[in-house]
C-alpha cells in the first residue's frame, strides 16, 4: 500500500470535493474537511507505526514523472521527517476543529487549508528536488489566499508582503536546485543520491550554500529577513497563524538540515560560525522585541523568531563539529524543538484567537483578572506560556537543553549569549500572564464566557502532547536519533 502517497493526497481529494460544494452549507464543508484531515492524521500515525530504517530513507515510493530529465515522483521518510509529518497532520486537524464557527465562504476556506496541508506534507517527504520545489511553492499560494481572504483589517497588505518575501526566497532555492543537478554525475534530481555523495565543492558549493541559506532564512525566518512575519501573523486568521508558525516556519529549518547540512556539508562547515551568529542574534533580538509588545498576538509572533534562532544555531553547530555525539545531540534537539514549537505556539495562537473572538482586542493593557471569569482559558494559557519559556517537564525544555548542550561543545560563548533569550522569554510571558489574567477584572469583561467544546477539542490535545513530550521526550528522540546518528558520519 502506498501509504505515504495516500497520506499526502487525501487532503487534496477533500479539497477537490469541496470545489463541487461551493454554495453548500458551511457545516457540510467543515465535515468534509474534518474527515479528510482525520484520515490524513491516521495515515501519519500509520507511517510512524511502520517505522524507519536508520541507514537512510524508508517506505520509499517512486514513479516516473519526466524521464528525460530523470525527474520522478519520489517520496519517503526518515527519523527527521516522520515527527514533522505527525505534527503537521495534528496541527491541521485542530485548526479545522477550531474553524467550525467560520461560515463565510466555508467550502473555499476549508479547501485552501486542505490544499496547504497536502503541500506541507509533500515538502517533508519529497525525495526529488523538483517535487520538493513544487510542494514548496504551493504552500506559498495556499497561505497567501488564507491570509488575504479571511484575515483582519490590513490582511491584503500583509498577504502581499508575505507573498513577495517568500517568492523572492524561492528564486535562490531554484538556482541551488539547478546547481546541485548540474553538479551531480550522472545528473540527477534524486535527493538520496545527492545526500550520499554531495556533488559540489569549492566556489560552486559556497554559492549554492549561500542561495540555500537565503531561501531558508526567509522562510524560518531570521534577522534581518523576518519583517514579513509579524504582519502576516497579526493579520492572518487564528488558524492561519497556527499553521504559519507551527508548520510553514519549519520548512525553513527542515531545509537547513536536509539541504544545507546534508547536500553542501563542507561549505556549511566553513560558514557555520557566521550562520550561528545570525541565529544567535535573531534569538536574542526576537525575545527583546517580543518583550516590548503590548499586542498579545504580536508578542507570540516575535517569540517564534526567538525560538527559530535557537534551531539555526544548533544546526550550525552540528555542521561545524566533527564529533558524532555532539552533532547527534544538536540535531536531536533541533528536530524536537521544531515539533515542540509547533505544538506549543499553535496552542498559544489558538488561545489568543479565542480571547480576541470574545474581546475584539489583543491589547494586554485592556485586560486583567480574566483568570476569574475564564479560568479554563487562563490556566491553559499559563500552561502553554510556561512551556514556551522552557519550564522543565514541558516540551521545550528537553529540546532547548539538547540544542544548548550541542552548541556549548562547539561555541561556549555563543551558547551563553543565546541562553539570554530564555531569561527574556520567561520575563515577557510572566508579564503577559500578569497583565491579562491576574489582578482586578474590568467591568466589561466580567461576563466573558469561557472556552467552548470546539475550543477544548482544538487546544487540549496540543497541551497534552506538550506535557507528554516534556516528561517522556524519547517518544520523539528515539525516532530522530535513527537519522541524526547517520547524518554526516
Amino acid at each position: 500500500m502506498p501509504l505515504i502517497t495516500i497520506t499526502i493526497f487525501t487532503p487534496l481529494v477533500g479539497a477537490l470535493i469541496l470545489l463541487g460544494m461551493r454554495g453548500s452549507a458551511p457545516r457540510a464543508a467543515h465535515t468534509v474537511g474534518l474527515a479528510a484531515s482525520g484520515v490524513t492524521l491516521l495515515g501519519a500515525l500509520a507511517i510512524w507505526i511502520r517505522g524507519v530504517d536508520g541507514a537512510g530513507f524508508s517506505q520509499v515510493e517512486e514513479a516516473a514523472w519526466i524521464p528525460s530529465l530523470e525527474v520522478a515522483y519520489r517520496v519517503g521518510v526518515d527519523g527527521v521527517s516522520v515527527p514533522l509529518v505527525l505534527m503537521t497532520a495534528l496541527l491541521f486537524i485542530v485548526s479545522l476543529v477550531f474553524s467550525t464557527h467560520i461560515t463565510d465562504r466555508a467550502p473555499t476556506y476549508v479547501a485552501l487549508f486542505l490544499l496547504l496541508e497536502t503541500a506541507c506534507l509533500g515538502v517533508f517527504v519529497s525525495l526529488d528536488l523538483i517535487l520538493f520545489y513544487v510542494f514548496w511553492e504551493v504552500t506559498l499560494v495556499g497561505m497567501y489566499f488564507i491570509i488575504a481572504g479571511w484575515g483582519y483589517e490590513d490582511r491584503q497588505r500583509a498577504a502581499l508582503v508575505f507573498f513577495i518575501y517568500t517568492l523572492l526566497g524561492s528564486l535562490p532555492l531554484l538556482l541551488a536546485i539547478l546547481a546541485l543537478y548540474l553538479g551531480s554525475d550522472p545528473r540527477t534530481f534524486d535527493m538520496r543520491e545527492i545526500i550520499a555523495a554531495p556533488p559540489l565543492t569549492g566556489v560552486a558549493a559556497g554559492l549554492t550554500l549561500l542561495a540555500l541559506l537565503i531561501a531558508f532564512a526567509i522562510k524560518t525566518p531570521v534577522f534581518p529577513v523576518h519583517t514579513w512575519l509579524p504582519a502576516a501573523h497579526v493579520e492572518a486568521p487564528t488558524t492561519g497563524s497556527v499553521v504559519l508558525a507551527g508548520v510553514l516556519l519549519k520548512l525553513g529549518t527542515y531545509g537547513l538540515i536536509r539541504f544545507a547540512l546534508q547536500m553542501t556539508p563542507d561549505a556549511f562547515r566553513e560558514a557555520a560560525l557566521w550562520v550561528a551568529i545570525v541565529g544567535a542574534f535573531s534569538a536574542v533580538y526576537g525575545a527583546l522585541v517580543a518583550l516590548a509588545q503590548r499586542d498579545l498576538k504580536r508578542l507570540v509572533a516575535y517569540t517564534s523568531v526567538n525560538h527559530m534562532g535557537y534551531i539555526v544555531v544548533a544546526v550550525a553547530a552540528a555542521a561545524a563539529t566533527t564529533d558524532a555525539a555532539t552533532r547527534a545531540t544538536a540535531i536531536d534537539g533541533s528536530v524536537l524543538q521544531m515539533v515542540s514549537h509547533g505544538i506549543v505556539t499553535g496552542a498559544l495562537f489558538l488561545l489568543v484567537g479565542m480571547l480576541q473572538n470574545r474581546a475584539h482586542t489583543r491589547d494586554m493593557d485592556a485586560f486583567g483578572g480574566l483568570l476569574r471569569t475564564t479560568p479554563v482559558m487562563g490556566w491553559l494559557f499559563i500552561l502553554a506560556a510556561f512551556a514556551s519559556l522552557g519550564l522543565p517537564g514541558l516540551a521545550h525544555f528537553p529540546a532547548e537543553f539538547q540544542m544548548f548542550l550541542g552548541t556549548l561543545d562547539v561555541w561556549p560563548v555563543l551558547a551563553a549569549i543565546v541562553i539570554v533569550g530564555i531569561a527574556v522569554t520567561a520575563g515577557l510571558y510572566l508579564r503577559a500572564i500578569q497583565a491579562v489574567f491576574l489582578g482586578e477584572v474590568p467591568e466589561r469583561w466580567a461576563r466573558m464566557h469561557d472556552m467552548t467544546r470546539a475550543d477544548l477539542w482544538a487546544v487540549v490535545p496540543l497541551l497534552v502532547l506538550t506535557v507528554l513530550i516534556g516528561v517522556v521526550p524519547r517518544l520523539v528522540l528515539d525516532l530522530v536519533r535513527t537519522a541524526s546518528e547517520v547524518i554526516l558520519p
